[in-house]
């Protein structure tokens, strides 16, 4: 048995499949950990969706600030942006099936020696108390009342972590570090502008994964999130966002051995 995490797919379902050929992929005894952003912006994000939800046990994924961006604009809190490609399930049949399956997918997942988040975690957080504060989330995010829980997760504010914090605003900070964040400053701020390369953070800041004395050093982090930042696999963290989207490339690692795959993504070809 072999564990494959995967970067951001965001809709490329043609590479996603020649991704599980060219590792052999086996769903009756492999698995696929995939880092989130399962959707929106490639050309095929429905196809993608249904095959994530009908692989069952085979794969582990947590939501990413695109998949929950779609939940978002189904349940009336946003609207669809410019180069969304999302408007195919919320036409879909099996929409409510679809979008059911997403709400219950995990925010952050551990297991053995390796975590799984989309983007980040705070420096403060340990794996254990990062796995509680995700748990939040999830049950918020389960409720029968979910639109009421959107409708305040949206904003920036606070860009900070406290243990003090309650009701939505802790929510959101815990949402916004696990799906949203890149960099932060040595003062535990999150700085939501900043997209682009390791050379050019501004001062202050530093990736996540860089700040001294990180709580969750002791674990081998898998995310993803970041595209500009590409495929880096250094110290305890792998960050498998190759920008797959942009006509990148699509990253896997084994985790057994941390051997790294790559595809090729064309999102022209994959119209055709």
């Amino acid at each position: 048995m072999a564990t494959y995490a995967i970067g951001d797919i965001q809709g490329c379902y043609s590479a996603l499949m020649k991704m599980l050929d060219l590792i052999d992929f086996d769903p009756g005894c492999d698995r696929l950990w995939l880092v989130g952003d399962i959707v929106n912006r490639g050309p095929q994000s429905l196809e993608t969706l249904r095959f994530v939800k009908q692989a069952g046990d085979a794969v582990i994924t947590v939501l990413g600030n695109h998949d929950l961006h779609l939940l978002m604009v189904d349940a009336g809190i946003s609207r669809c942006n410019t180069g969304d490609t999302i408007q195919s399930i919320l036409n879909a049949p099996d929409r409510d099936e679809l979008l059911h399956w997403l709400r219950h997918q995990r925010l952050f997942y551990v297991e053995g020696d390796y975590a799984m988040v989309h983007a980040g975690l705070l420096p403060d957080w340990s794996v254990a108390k990062a796995a509680q504060l995700a748990r939040e989330v999830e049950t918020a995010l389960r409720q029968d009342d979910y639109p009421y829980v959107f409708a305040q997760l949206y904003g920036n504010e606070p860009d900070y972590w406290c243990d003090d914090l309650t009701g939505a605003e802790r929510l959101r900070v815990i949402i916004n570090a696990m799906t949203r964040m890149r960099v932060c400053g040595l003062n535990g701020r999150m700085n939501f502008s900043y997209k682009g390369t390791l050379h050019d953070i501004p001062a202050g800041f530093l990736p996540w994964f860089e700040m001294p004395q990180r709580a969750s050093r002791d674990y081998k982090i898998v995310c993803g999130h970041w595209s500009a930042l590409g495929l880096h696999v250094s110290g305890s963290v792998a960050s498998l966002d190759s920008g797959c989207v942009w006509n990148g490339w699509l990253s896997a690692m084994r985790l057994e051995d941390k051997r790294v795959f790559q595809i090729r993504c064309d999102k022209q070809a994959e119209t055709n």
